[in-house]
């Protein structure tokens, strides 16, 4: 852990600022949209532009890196970021804000793209797993502490504007000024969606439905708390403790899952997301059961992105893995520009309650689909699965494929450790 934190402390520290950067401004457009009178549906819209912007990124961002060099990307798109982060409550329309998100979810993901192709080339296969693990914990720290800036500032006026805007600036410095070397850049050719279905139809139709429940959570969850009456300190608290959740069950979820049948954890996990939403819909005026309800849906839907990549690679081989993850996080993509489109109309017919019910929809359904995929074939041989690895939903196909990598690394000295006698 010293080894990782002393090859890569400039660009944790980096990314903590830069997630610090954008869990403010997720959080605080919602609100901001609600004090300026944006109707549900169109910010519903604005949430959305943000995925558009990323599932975008995330496909071009490698030819600009090729092209330019991850200096000049990083350091461009980063300052782009700090200035639409300025434009938002200087031109407060819809369209012009629903523009703003495309363009910011671009940055954004090229962003994660450079760094992560940083943090994979500073590991080696002995720390990649514990460079992974700092990473999410980073991000889930950043997006976390974003939260309590906002309790504290007012969300009418410019300086919480500012202030994200000065953090994604200052977070380049020690990342552009540190003496790590850029490192060479290789992207794997996608494999063809309809084969990667016909491998793990469980994995493709979870990826896509998850995709809507993290979005709905990233995108609409300031929005529902805006709707409902709750304050901007009990906004920002609500919101924290979806990832505190996240960030706390991913470790025992990934252990369980290394030990039994996945697609019995998946099953499970999905319908506790799923009744606790429910429950959220019935009970969710009543702050407390509020928190309880988010630590829930926290804790079981952001693992559950990890488990079914860990999943689906129980069927791939080795050298199919890298290809496959780029098919996955399209499909995921896909369903989480859906999300915030549909939490909003479902917010528009049935009140703040829509938030909740639409998350439960999909993760009930999720919960239903693993258990009918049960019934059509065996689970793989314990000695055949990968290991599991934490990866957020807003990694990059660069993490995704160095978690892949570490997975096959680990399974296969796992594999080759002698039995105890």
């Amino acid at each position: 852990m010293v080894q990782v934190l002393r090859n890569s402390w400039a660009l944790l520290l980096g990314m903590g600022l830069l997630m610090l950067g954008n869990g403010l401004q997720g959080t605080l457009l919602g609100i901001r949209g609600g004090i300026e009178g944006f109707s549900t549906f169109s910010m519903s819209i604005v949430m959305s532009a943000y995925f558009v912007g990323f599932l975008g990124g995330s496909r071009m961002a490698p030819e600009m890196i090729r092209r330019v060099g991850h200096i000049r990307v990083f350091a461009a798109l980063g300052s782009f970021i700090s200035a639409i982060l300025i434009l938002f409550p200087a031109i407060t329309d819809p369209i012009a804000w629903t523009l703003l998100r495309v363009a910011i979810g671009f940055c954004f993901s090229a962003v994660y793209v450079t760094a992560e192709s940083w943090l994979n080339n500073a590991a080696t296969n002995e720390t990649r797993g514990q460079s992974l693990s700092l990473y999410m914990i980073v991000q889930m720290s950043g997006i976390i502490g974003a939260q309590g800036i906002i309790a504290f500032g007012d969300p009418s006026g410019f300086i919480l504007f500012i202030i994200p805007s000065v953090l994604v600036s200052l977070s380049f410095a020690p990342i552009l000024l540190s003496v790590s070397p850029t490192p060479p850049f290789e992207t794997t050719k996608p494999m063809s969606l309809l084969s990667l279905y016909r491998i793990s139809p469980l994995g493709c139709v979870g990826m896509f439905l998850l995709g809507g429940v993290f979005s709905a959570q990233f995108g609409m969850a300031a929005v529902y708390g805006t709707q409902a009456g709750l304050s901007v300190a009990e906004i920002s608290i609500f919101i924290a403790v979806i990832y505190v959740g996240g960030l706390l069950c991913q470790y025992p979820i990934g252990w369980v899952s290394d030990r039994m049948d996945r697609r019995i954890l998946i099953c499970g996990v999905a319908f506790v997301g799923g009744v606790a939403c429910v429950a959220g819909a019935m009970l969710g005026e009543v702050f407390i059961v509020l928190l309880g309800v988010s630590f829930v849906i926290g804790g079981m839907s952001n693992p559950l992105y990890a488990l079914l990549l860990a999943y689906t690679n129980d069927y791939l081989e080795v050298e199919d893995m890298a290809a496959a993850s780029g098919g996955m996080l399209f499909i995921n993509g896909v369903g989480a520009i859906a999300g915030p489109l549909i939490t909003g109309w479902m917010m528009g017919v049935f009140g703040p309650s829509g938030f909740w019910m639409f998350i439960a929809v999909l993760m009930l359904l999720l919960g239903t689909y693993a258990l009918y995929r049960m019934t059509q074939r065996a689970a793989p041989d314990s000695t055949d699965t990968t290991a599991y690895v934490g990866v957020l939903p807003t990694a990059s196909a660069v993490a995704v494929e160095a978690a892949q990598e570490w997975a096959v690394e680990h399974t296969d000295d796992s594999a080759e450790s002698p039995s105890p006698a």
